[in-house]
């Protein structure tokens, strides 16, 4: 095929929308190479530098000259309006299929079989689903002029963003024809990851590797241990901060505190995450039309989000490595002279960032249990018979079968609804590279914890950490922000962050099986159910939790401050039919713990305190109950009513902490089948357990 560099150019202004765009360094050069069949080519240039525009520039041109369609493989379906929005404009022809879209794949298969689509763009996935491979996949091999994997490092499990279902395109380019055009693009690749890419897409890989200076960033850590110093300094800047902007935070709860704090101080601002559902389009648009200060988001803004006047990333946790946080940070200045990235530092975070590194593989005795109640079913088992069978939450299950399915050879498969045991052993392998990157996972978080504690130079920092040549970089054009904060503005967030509280929502099914001992099954009466229940705080978290957790297991007495608050929050609940008296879960392992504390909530309250329900016999804690069947199991039977009648009329059942919801449930179900009314369940904590 010839490069015509004029119909590029044409190309690029259109897409872009610019008269006087221009092709940056390497641009031309790497569509011209997937063009020209030059040979497979990875294109590694920072965020914002449009390696979009090469693949689809050369999806146009190649489509032109009568090429077949191309195939593009991203993560970043759910964010990659934009660039779609421009390959339109350049007349090029995209369609997706993804799960989020099944509605659409009819008419996308039918318009690929009338050569109606220049290029699909799919999610790695897709690859191991059998439908995409046999009914679309199947179809369109023979004729595929380009594959393009987007956000390669995917691939390599050296990276910060390794996605296990990447590896099999691993299998997919062993088999490629070796004259298959094939473009891999991504801003984060270190020497690892290029020698892992290489491995992967072939030996006679060409590079295209830019500078990784962002000579518009003013990049500056603070450390502030403290959620409420990090609000109080967060309302301070935003305030006078030029321009709009992304805070980043490490958690879906952290981003609904940030942004409801902001809020109340004034601030536009939106909490984006993946729990941001249909609204994602909406708060995206938002930011890139200037309707809010700022977006509160989780990594889910992530790759792929592109607005180039971004004036400031803030991320209010520390994050995992140096990748991720160039990445990240990067989304800001593109087009600017000057734009803040700044690292704020808590005391929180290490715990986080702990979590996913402990919890990114499974164990070996997860990975055993899963595999011993395999060999004990030869037709196999489904997710929800291994919950019954395994005390093994459903999340580190799947993780389990996902990561175990994707090894080759897999030693599981999946018959329909259920996996089984293939001839194949798991291997040595899977083991030495969870270790592998366990470790690699600790000395990148030991390493970003040196970058906290910079003064200076850190871009310099950033790139020698990328393997990049930081000899040029230059101090930033901004000043640094102030680490001062308002004392009056601290408690004040100390206070937003103790009037906050949770819901609480009923169960209406029995678990799978039901609970043979109190003899139910399937539905929940709704007169037997428990009403919409409240928790003060989060286990362990910067409002209440703290005291929570010291009450429960250093003092063994839940503080007065505690009733306070819980007496606040009833009277701005205000439950109706309001509580009449006030009864307490029991156990045998704390026995006064929360009946003390519920005794002095009803005193507060000036309402009766009944205790009416007993622990009938011992049981393991339920934290030590890894999923819902197994907490549910472990409740049945446990608890019973006292033969003495119970008072009428509504009440509030209060325990220390709700993980499954199983114990309130069994609880609520007894009282009203022995006369109580209904029941509001009240705790002191949510441990972000529920299974």
């Amino acid at each position: 095929m010839t490069f015509d560099p004029q119909r590029a150019l044409e190309l690029l202004r259109i897409g872009s929308g610019r008269a006087d765009a221009f092709f940056r360094e390497g641009q031309r050069e790497a569509i011209q190479h997937v063009v020209e069949g030059r040979g497979r080519l990875l294109v590694v240039q920072k965020t914002g530098w449009g390696k979009s525009f090469v693949y689809f520039i050369a999806t146009k041109l190649l489509r032109e000259q009568g090429s077949g369609p191309a195939l593009l493989v991203s993560p970043l379906l759910a964010l990659m309006r934009n660039q779609i929005a421009a390959a339109e404009r350049m007349g090029v022809r995209a369609a997706t299929i993804n799960s989020d879209n099944q509605e659409d794949w009819t008419r996308v298969e039918a318009a690929i079989d009338r050569d109606a689509v220049d290029i699909l763009l799919i999610s790695p996935e897709r690859l191991a689903n059998d439908r995409f491979q046999s009914q679309v996949l199947g179809r369109v091999a023979g004729r595929i002029s380009l594959l393009v994997i987007d956000e390669a490092h995917c691939i390599s499990d050296w990276g910060h963003d390794f996605r296990p279902h990447y590896r099999l395109l691993e299998r997919v380019v062993r088999n490629l024809p070796p004259n298959l055009r094939l473009l891999a693009t991504t801003a984060t690749a270190n020497n690892r990851v290029m020698d892992d890419l290489k491995a992967v897409l072939g030996p006679n890989l060409a590079v295209s590797r830019g500078d990784l200076n962002r000579p518009s960033l003013a990049l500056q850590t603070i450390r502030l241990p403290t959620q409420a110093e990090r609000l109080a300094w967060l309302a301070q800047q935003l305030h006078t901060l030029a321009g709009h902007g992304i805070v980043y935070t490490l958690t879906v709860r952290d981003a609904a505190t940030v942004s409801e704090w902001l809020q109340s101080r004034g601030l536009k601002v939106e909490a984006y995450t993946g729990e941001s559902g249909d609204r994602r389009v909406e708060l995206e648009q938002a930011l890139l039309n200037n309707e809010v200060k700022a977006l509160v988001a989780t990594t889910a803004l992530g790759m792929g989000f592109d607005k180039p006047d971004l004036a400031f990333v803030i991320h209010y946790q520390t994050p995992g490595s140096v990748v991720a946080y160039y990445q990240q940070v990067g989304r800001a200045g593109r087009a600017l002279d000057a734009a803040y990235g700044v690292l704020l530092s808590g005391e929180e975070e290490t715990d986080i960032t702990d979590y996913f590194i402990e919890s990114a593989f499974p164990t070996e005795r997860e990975v055993g249990a899963v595999i011993a109640a395999l060999e004990d079913a030869p037709g196999g088992l489904s997710v929800p018979e291994l919950l019954g069978r395994l005390n093994i939450s459903k999340g580190r299950i799947e993780k389990t079968i996902s990561l175990l399915s994707l090894e080759s050879p897999a030693p599981i498969a999946k018959q329909g609804s259920k996996w089984q045991l293939t001839i194949s052993e798991l291997g040595p392998g899977f083991w030495e590279r969870a270790r592998r990157l366990t470790a690699l996972r600790r000395s990148e978080q030991a390493q970003m914890q040196e970058y906290v504690n910079l003064s200076a130079d850190h871009m310099a920092f950033l790139i020698r950490a990328l393997d990049g040549n930081a000899n040029d970089v230059r101090p930033p054009a901004l000043p640094p922000l102030s680490s001062d904060i308002d004392e009056a503005l601290v408690r004040e967030a100390v206070a937003f962050l103790r009037q906050t509280s949770l819901p609480i929502e009923p169960r209406k099914m029995w678990p799978a099986g039901g609970m043979p001992h109190y003899r139910v099954r399937g539905t929940i009466p709704e007169t037997l159910r428990a009403q919409p229940g409240k928790a003060l705080c989060m286990w362990g978290d910067a409002g209440w939790g703290g005291l929570v957790r010291l009450g429960k297991y250093q003092h063994h007495r839940f503080p007065d401050d505690l009733v306070g608050a819980c007496v606040t929050l009833i009277r701005q609940w205000n439950p109706g039919p309001f509580p009449r008296w006030v009864t307490a879960v029991p156990s045998l392992r704390h026995p006064g713990l929360v009946p003390d504390f519920a005794a002095r909530l009803a005193d507060a309250l000036r309402l009766p305190f009944e205790m009416v329900l007993v622990k009938t016999d011992a049981r393991p804690e339920q934290k030590t109950m890894a999923n819902s069947t197994q907490q549910a199991r472990n409740i049945d039977g446990s608890l019973e009513i006292r033969e003495s009648s119970i008072p009428p009329g509504p009440v509030l059942l209060v325990d220390d902490m709700v993980d499954s919801r199983w114990t309130l449930t069994v609880s609520a179900w007894l009282l009203r089948r022995h006369g109580s009314g209904v029941v509001w369940p009240l705790t002191l904590s949510q441990t972000g357990h529920d299974a």
